[in-house]
This record gives structure tokens, C-alpha cells and sequence, in this order.
């Protein structure tokens, strides 16, 4: 049992923080991400080094009461950065030194993926993170040696990219994290920037929002709104405008991943010290 009872507010909702959470495999790797399926499913991902480190699972599949259901991924994926699930149940892994998004099933059967593995700049350059919009089109924030955000169809076929490196309007210096807001608004961490960049569906600049350092990750939360994770770390949550509704500090030194499940909990991958935690609406 814990020594103490921790309890962060975000916005209107009060939490409890619960930590470490889940079955999560012991020196196999650091959480580098975190998403959660229709049913509650949580998807962890480690992050190994694919040169120096024994095969592990990449993916470790959980319980929504934390038991761990499944692992997969050792053999396919070489150095996972983050994942999502996508609405359909397929797992969306980005496997950033690879060069690639590997598509599995959501037990763990490679499926597909988008870009050349091993080929840098065909078309990705260290990838970072996917998303998905309404209309099911795909958004790779490619942040590490590029500076731009590809979209592609729901079948994977290219349909643009933009951005380059620079701080001005639709320029990026690490776009570490993309999310499509339910309007079809595309936001995209843009970490060394220190703000959040939203943009149209085919890639028209439209906002800065500030106030987050250095964010890492970015995702969808009630009302069109939007959940910002940052290396204060902070956790903060931004009306569906970019104004700030509220923020607490429920890690310890920030979280690379996070994601909302079904019911409402708040899952956040850490990285140093490795764990996954959950914030528990009271």
C-alpha cells in the first residue's frame, strides 16, 4: 500500500493518482508511450535500444485493471517512439530509427505501414508520433531530423506534407507529438518552440497556443478540448480556443505519452523513473 493519498485537479475534475500502474515487464525497456483501444485496452510501448539490448516486446497489452494480457512487437519493431490506436482497433507504432509507422492488428499481426523501412527521407527522417483525423486520413509529425507533418488517405496513399525548420508561423523545431481535434483541426507539439501549432486539415497555419515548456505530448479531451504534456512537467488542459482550463503536476518528471481511456482515467507514460501512471477521476 502507498504511504500517502496524491490527488491533482485538472479543470473541474479531481484525481488520484495511482503509481506505478500496470503488469509492466522489468528492465525490458522504458514506457516511451502509451493509448488505450474502444474497450479499455491499454497499449504500452517500450523503448529499447535495438543495437545494444535483448529482443524484448515492444507492446505490452493490459487489462483495464492493469493485468497484463499480451506482448508483442520484439521482432518488428526496432526503436518505438509512440503509438495510437486507431478508432478501427488497429495499432499504429512508430518506429522512429526504422523510418517507419508499423500497422499491427490489435493482437499483435504486422499488417502494414507507411514510409520505406531503413530508407531515411522515403519519405520520414526520425518520425515521432501518428494520428488520425474524422474523415480517417493519417498525420505523422516526422520531428526529429525533419521539420514537417505528412498526411496521408485512410488507405495510406500520400496526400501532402508541410512545415520546415524555424520558428515563424507553420515552421517547426521538433514537432514531437500530433492530434486532430474532433473539427478537424490539426495540432502538433512543436517542442522547442515552446507551443502548441494548429493548423487546418491540409496544413494552413492558423494559431500558436503558448504557455507549455518544451511539450512533449498531445492529445484529445472533453469538449474539443485538448490535453498538453511538457517537460515542467505539467499536464495542462486547453479549452477548444487553446485558453488554459487548468493544470497540476501528477509526475515526477514528465510524461512522453499520454492518453485518455474510455472512462475517463488519464493514462501518462514516464520515462525516468519508468512506470505508467493513472489518474483516477474521484
Amino acid at each position: 500500500m502507498p504511504r500517502h493519498d496524491l490527488f491533482v485537479r485538472l479543470g473541474e475534475t479531481l484525481y488520484r493518482v495511482q503509481r506505478p500502474w500496470g503488469d509492466l515487464p522489468a528492465g525490458a525497456g522504458v514506457p516511451s508511450d502509451v493509448a488505450c483501444d474502444a474497450e479499455g485496452r491499454v497499449y504500452a510501448l517500450l523503448r529499447q535500444d535495438p543495437l545494444t539490448d535483448a529482443e524484448a516486446p515492444a507492446v505490452i497489452v493490459l487489462a483495464p485493471d492493469g493485468q497484463r494480457l499480451a506482448a508483442w512487437g520484439g521482432a518488428e519493431v526496432a526503436d518505438g517512439h509512440m503509438l495510437s490506436v486507431h478508432p478501427d482497433g488497429r495499432v499504429f507504432v512508430v518506429d522512429r530509427d526504422a523510418q517507419e509507422i508499423v500497422v499491427f492488428s490489435a493482437e499483435g499481426r504486422r499488417l502494414g505501414g507507411l514510409g520505406t523501412r531503413n530508407r531515411p527521407g522515403e519519405p520520414f527522417n526520425a518520425p515521432c508520433d501518428v494520428a488520425f483525423g474524422p474523415d480517417g486520413s493519417i498525420y505523422v509529425a516526422d520531428g526529429y531530423a525533419a521539420s514537417v507533418v505528412h498526411r496521408f488517405s485512410a488507405a495510406g496513399t500520400p496526400l501532402g506534407r508541410w512545415g520546415r525548420e524555424g520558428s515563424g508561423p507553420g515552421e517547426f523545431t521538433t514537432p514531437h507529438s500530433v492530434w486532430v481535434l474532433p473539427d478537424g483541426r490539426v495540432t502538433v507539439a512543436d517542442r522547442e518552440n515552446n507551443r502548441v501549432q494548429v493548423f487546418t486539415a491540409g496544413g494552413e497555419w492558423l494559431a500558436d497556443w503558448r504557455g507549455n515548456h518544451k511539450p512533449m505530448s498531445v492529445h484529445g479531451a472533453p469538449g474539443g478540448g485538448l490535453y498538453v504534456t511538457d517537460q515542467v512537467p505539467q499536464l495542462s488542459l486547453l479549452g477548444s480556443d487553446g485558453a488554459i482550463r487548468g493544470r497540476c503536476r501528477p509526475v515526477l518528471n514528465g510524461a512522453h505519452g499520454i492518453w485518455a481511456a474510455p472512462d475517463g482515467r488519464i493514462f501518462l507514460s514516464e520515462q525516468n523513473p519508468p512506470r505508467l501512471t493513472c489518474l483516477v477521476p474521484v
